[in-house]
């Protein structure tokens, strides 16, 4: 293991995509063609990841196996996706359905996170009368239109709102930019 100030930006963009890769099924052909790998090393990864985090593979197991019992998968807000391909004797509309069991409470639950920050976000924004609005959001990313002497005060209610929305067994760590 490097020691964190080794990590660069690029190995940080590559680790986060062979880990989403792989919670959500990516095959060792997918992982070679998208880390330019031999198939063989690819599939030695995906072994090594799982035997490193064995309780990443109980989640995926957990995840179909709840989502196939209650037909639906369900996201940390409630929200449903229902998955009927999750029984059907097609092995590509059930090997689909049993992805999106795994994917959905992910990317839902995100989603769900990232729309509350939102609205406490705006009502503090309107509670301390700040000239600031929400001009893009992009996945977890929020984009705030400020005048510069506000930018420190929105930084802050940034991060706390976004830090805040909930809570999970492992701290939210949001960073936060300024620029012009």
């Amino acid at each position: 293991m490097l020691p964190s100030e080794e990590i660069t930006s690029e190995m940080r963009r590559n680790a986060k995509s062979v880990n989403f890769g792989i919670i959500y099924g990516i095959s060792a052909f997918g992982l070679s063609e998208q880390l330019h790998i031999p198939r063989k090393e690819a599939q030695q990864l995906i072994e090594q990841y799982f035997a490193s985090y064995p309780q990443i593979k109980q989640y995926i197991t957990t995840c179909i196996e709840t989502a196939t019992t209650r037909g639906y998968a369900e996201s940390i807000c409630g929200r449903r996706r229902y998955l009927p391909d999750l029984n059907s004797a097609n092995a590509n509309l059930r090997n689909f359905a049993q992805r999106n069991a795994v994917n959905m409470p992910i990317q839902a639950s995100s989603a769900d996170m990232i729309k509350i920050a939102m609205i406490n976000i705006h009502k503090e924004f309107e509670k301390q009368s700040l000239r600031s609005k929400m001009i893009l959001q992009v996945h977890d990313e929020l984009i705030v239109e400020c005048p510069e002497n506000q930018a420190e005060e929105v930084a802050k209610i940034m991060k706390t709102s976004m830090e805040s929305v909930t809570q999970l067994s492992v701290p939210l760590k949001v960073s936060v930019e300024i620029g012009k």
